[in-house]
């Protein structure tokens, strides 16, 4: 096999799926303030609330256009550079792609026109709706995306066919409600929630700090601060749950995110510092916290998680039944149905190894003629680079704890101080606008990358997913997207740059029919009416 090849097709798909994944979390999360500071509006019909929502509407309104643009490109990808991927798991995975497509983004698209131009021609109550339905349409979409993925992560409900050279869906219940696609889904859509709740605090900490929109930016503090602290906690909890199944069914992923190359007495530490050596295996410097691993893993304090040395032993064994299993395969193609029952029973005794076998198809045609040096290569395989996992780890849930204490302060002071912050507080938000991004990344990045050698996790090795490109061709799609994403990246942030520094737009008509409702309230006692700002 062309090692370039696959390592091109590799990052070809990994920049675009970190580029569109920028886009995702805010959408995810503004969506969904948006709909509560509607609600707000409704029920106190203040004009600084309707301000808010679209305004913040505006901000998610580019986000969302170009999140459309960028996926669409992900998913012409299947086909155009991992035709076999597609041809071998495609009736599993492209299920819930249809279903994204067909409901939840044409529900979302359509209701996202309606939340734009259908202030003036649809009640308070109807367009709070729509943009109730933008928010489900979002995270709608969200979830049968991360069912596929799911599926890649722990596959479910589908077995290989041997006559048709393919895997088939079973149930389709096993494939909706994977734990780990349902485990996925809660934690990524609560990271987007964070994003956009530091984005919203981020943006109004910046207007108080130059004295504009004063009372749009105290509400939207109150708001993302409030909904933010309640994602942030989240997160952690759902990331535990995470930590559970990939100790469940994806151990190596989770030993190499703990970089722990040995099985250890149960319960295991958590190392919170260390310097991963894959030459040596071992964890140079290492800081560890004891008991913890094994209770995110395994949730009990005498269940071993298995270490990386023990794992890869493990593969050896599984990629040998494998080649049992594919013996039996060659045979199925050859006879063309008319196998042997002793053939068929071997089969189905060892087809859950079959993935493994496929790993050698790296180093030989034929896996069995695989030599003994080749099969411990294949198993040696398994382990991804451990250094990158274990970092990208860390660094993510520190900022995750982070997010929690700066969401914590925030919501104190707006809360119980009257809304008054420190310049140097506001200062830190403005400044923790990109943190939210690093962590989305960098926990999209640990749960693809250590899902390596597999594009469909112990089925189908990345090695064997690709198409029959040529380098040539690679480079230059890789350098037609990198310039297509670079021209969309500078078209986002100068819309949203140009937008946040034009600040809301001032409702005039709204804000004289409040006043003219309230304004006995407004009225001092010398009848003289005190000023106000439309936003107040």
């Amino acid at each position: 096999m062309d090692i370039s090849l696959i390592e091109l097709s590799r990052f070809q798909f990994a920049m675009t799926a970190l580029y569109h994944f920028l886009f995702v979390p805010l959408t995810l999360g503004l969506s969904l303030i948006v709909a509560i500071m509607e609600t707000v509006y409704v029920m106190t019909n203040r004009p600084v609330w309707r301000q808010m929502v679209k305004f913040w509407g505006t901000l998610f309104g580019i986000n969302f256009v170009l999140g459309v643009a960028t996926g669409l490109t992900m998913e012409f990808q299947f086909g155009m550079n991992w035709s076999y991927y597609s041809q071998y798991v495609g009736d599993i995975f492209g299920a819930p792609l249809a279903i994204e497509g067909l409901m939840a983004f044409f529900l979302e698209a359509t209701f996202v026109g309606l939340f734009f131009f259908g202030w003036e021609k649809l009640s308070k109550r109807g367009h709070l709706v729509v943009t109730w339905m933008v928010a489900l349409g979002s995270n709608f979409s969200a979830l049968w995306i991360l069912i596929a993925n799911g599926w890649m992560q722990h596959p479910v409900g589908a077995v290989f066919n041997p006559i048709s050279m393919r895997m088939e869906m079973t149930s389709f219940f096993e494939v909706l409600f994977n734990e780990v696609a349902q485990a996925k889904f809660v934690h990524t859509v609560s990271a987007g929630y964070v994003t956009a709740s530091v984005f919203v605090l981020g943006v109004s900490a910046w207007y108080l700090l130059q004295g504009r929109h004063i009372e749009l930016a105290r509400r939207s503090i109150a708001i993302a601060s409030a909904f933010g602290l309640a994602a942030a906690l989240s997160v952690v909890v759902l990331g535990d749950e995470s930590g559970y199944n990939a100790g469940m069914s994806q151990k190596m992923k989770l030993a190499a995110i703990e970089g722990m190359w040995e099985t250890e007495p149960a319960p295991a530490p958590f190392t919170a510092f260390g310097i991963p050596n894959q030459t040596t295996h071992k964890t140079d410097y290492a800081i560890k916290i004891p008991y913890l691993m094994g209770l995110i893993g395994t949730r009990s304090l005498d269940e071993q998680i298995p270490g990386i040395n023990d794992l890869v032993k493990q593969a050896e064994v599984r990629i040998k039944s494998g080649l049992v299993a594919y013996d039996a395969l060659m045979t199925y193609r050859a006879d063309k149905g008319n196998v042997p029952a002793d053939v068929k029973q071997t089969f189905e005794d060892h087809s859950a190894d079959l993935g493994y076998a496929f790993l050698l198809k790296k180093y030989v045609d034929d896996p069995r003629t695989a030599t003994p040096d080749q099969i411990q290569a294949a198993a040696n395989d398994t382990v991804p680079e451990v250094w990158p996992m274990f970092w990208a780890f860390r660094i993510m849930a520190g900022l995750g704890f982070g997010f929690i204490g700066t969401m914590t302060y925030f919501f104190y002071r707006a809360s119980f101080r009257g809304m008054k912050f420190p310049r140097g507080t506001l200062l830190v938000a403005v400044v923790m606008i990109p943190a939210p991004w690093i962590a989305a990344e960098l926990g999209w990045f640990v749960a693809e990358f250590g899902r390596q050698p597999w594009t469909v996790d112990g089925v189908l090795p990345t090695a064997m997913s690709v198409s029959h490109l040529s380098v040539t061709d690679l480079l230059l799609t890789i350098a037609g997207f990198a310039t297509f994403y670079t021209v969309l990246f500078i078209v986002e942030m100068g819309l949203m740059v140009k937008y946040i520094r034009k600040g809301p737009f001032q409702d005039v008509d709204e804000t004289k029919k409040w006043m003219a409702v309230h304004e006995h309230r407004l009225r001092t006692h010398d009848g003289k009416v005190p000023f106000a700002t439309p936003a107040e």
